[in-house]
């Protein structure tokens, strides 16, 4: 590819991710696209042949930076207890999505519009990024909780300390308190606040749910014959 064809298609694909996440893909034509990004309206079919072609290609580049979020969490962690594991998890999370030197806010924005008026594409951000990520969460709070992966208690735990953290995104959070500042510091208290928030409340869980009868947990489970 040539250099200028290469400069065009980075500058429709910047042009195309905040546009998509600013309105979502049905109220954003090609001739927008094109005059943010000051290319020819010809040069989304040349690039990616089509519109829909261009916002695969834009939620591929959101896959990926997510993705590399959960690999980081989980690099970070990695051979260490449950509980520096969720730590890990909850700093990682907030210092790359939430940080105030983040750069990709454009992605939260597009999956909230995603989510709320979903194309065909949704299945393919849910498969390679929501359910391997609260998978893992879910890895974590089994072992906090002595309980089956796929136990009720640990998916309810696991979508908790999720919401926890995507609360934090939300650009009016800062407008509530000085405790959700993105500082770097402010983000180190919070990400300490929510890690000990959660896993005093899945210890809660723990005496309460899973002790009551017929709710299995990994201790009480019958050794495989």
């Amino acid at each position: 590819m040539q250099e200028q064809d290469r400069k065009t298609r980075l500058r429709l694909l910047s042009a195309a991710a905040r546009l998509f996440a600013e309105r979502g893909f049905a109220k954003v034509t090609v001739r927008d696209i094109c005059k943010r990004a000051h290319a020819n309206v010809a040069a989304v079919n040349y690039h990616f042949h089509g519109k829909l072609g261009l916002y695969h290609e834009v939620l591929q580049l959101a896959i990926r930076t997510m993705q590399e979020t959960t690999t980081a969490a989980y690099e970070t962690g990695k051979g260490k207890p449950p509980e520096q594991q969720l730590a890990a998890y909850v700093r990682v999370f907030l210092q790359r999505v939430v940080g105030e030197r983040h750069h990709d806010g454009w992605i939260h924005q597009l999956m909230m519009r995603e989510l709320s008026d979903p194309t065909p594409a949704l299945e393919m951000v849910l498969d390679q990024v929501i359910r391997p990520r609260m998978a893992y969460l879910c890895h974590i709070i089994s072992k906090l909780l002595d309980a089956p992966v796929d136990a009720e208690p640990v998916a309810r735990c696991a979508m908790s300390v999720h919401a926890q953290c995507v609360a934090l995104i939300n650009p009016f959070a800062g407008k509530l308190s000085h405790a959700f500042e993105r500082t770097p510091e402010a983000l180190d208290a919070m990400a300490e606040h929510i890690v000990r928030f959660s896993v005093a409340g899945v210890r809660e869980v723990g005496r309460g749910e899973l002790s009551e009868p017929g709710v299995p947990s990994r201790s009480r489970e019958a050794p495989a014959s």
